[in-house]
């Protein structure tokens, strides 16, 4: 685990970052819900059987909703982490997506106005989710464990996502047209269905380009990452939905391309995959300079 800095670094279950990785950098993470049927309600971080949970997402006749962290959820942690003097920074999934970065502030506020704190607590709203977010919470993370004030690392941040790109291809739009999460993209629904979307996420779904099939997709990626590499954004993730295969495949060429590991490889989770389905490839990267330990 690495030492306590005194900037603490609290983020949201929707990054997916590996648990290795969590321990690794000490990074707090609040959960999100989903809720089944509306009336069986569970924190995303317990939900760990995920082949179970795409075959009740495909036998369901209506997808599961999902629920931000409350604001007591928010408090409980800030609470422990300003008690023991330290700073928080936390950084979430987009406020256009989640109303996970309002209970963030409510919390702060709350704290704030009782005396307790929430003045040294700085909510970030990353505009984007996923492996996007999680490399924006590894970005904070870098800047604390070199020592940086809470102002220098909500900076760093702030940099980080300037130079932050991702894209998303998924299976089909029909999770998305189902969940009413599909932003930009909803003017590709009158053309068709049966086309594999790529998106980007900048505070909503931004749609990039259709392809036709998974092969077309899947170059359409690596050709994506190979543009990041040239451009010098060289510190990359991976992620995926139920497609194993297919980000075993995009990693060996990710590797190849930008030829050092990657920063963050992992499957998302119940909380977007209840939006978007199975079938789900994810890469994008930033500069290894946002990422690297550094000494302020």
């Amino acid at each position: 685990m690495a030492r306590m800095a005194r900037v603490a670094v609290v983020t949201d279950s929707t990054a997916y970052l590996p648990e290795e990785l969590v321990r690794r950098h000490a990074i707090e993470v609040v959960p999100l819900y989903v809720v089944f049927g509306g009336d069986r309600t569970v924190p995303e971080t317990d939900i760990t059987d995920f082949p179970a949970f795409f075959e009740e997402l495909r036998r369901a006749e209506s997808l599961p909703t999902t629920s931000q962290p409350s604001v007591g959820d928010f408090v409980a942690v800030y609470e422990r982490l300003l008690s023991a003097g330290r700073d928080v920074i936390s950084v979430h999934i987009s406020g256009g997506l989640s109303g996970t970065p309002e209970s963030a502030r409510q919390a702060a506020l709350a704290l704030q106005r009782d005396g307790r704190g929430g003045e040294r607590v700085r909510v970030v709203d990353s505009a984007t989710a996923a492996g996007g977010l999680g490399m924006l919470v590894l970005s904070a993370a870098a800047a604390a464990s070199g020592g940086a004030s809470l102002d220098e690392v909500e900076a760093h941040a702030a940099e980080a996502r300037a130079e932050l790109k991702m894209w998303f291809a998924l299976d089909t739009l029909e999770f998305l047209k189902r969940g009413g999460r599909i932003g930009a993209a909803s003017a590709w629904i009158g053309s068709t269905l049966k086309v594999k979307p790529i998106l980007t996420l900048e505070s909503e779904m931004v749609p990039v380009e259709r392809v036709r099939t998974s092969a077309r997709m899947f170059d359409r990626m690596v050709e994506y990452a190979r543009q990041r590499a040239e451009s010098g954004a060289n510190a990359w993730a991976v992620q995926h939905i139920n497609a194993p295969d297919q980000c075993e495949r995009l990693v060996q060429s990710c590797r190849e391309i930008f030829g050092c590991p990657p920063l963050i490889v992992s499957e998302i989770g119940p909380v977007l995959s209840a939006h978007t389905g199975p079938g789900l490839l994810g890469v994008g990267s930033l500069p290894s300079r946002y990422t690297e330990p550094r000494r302020i």
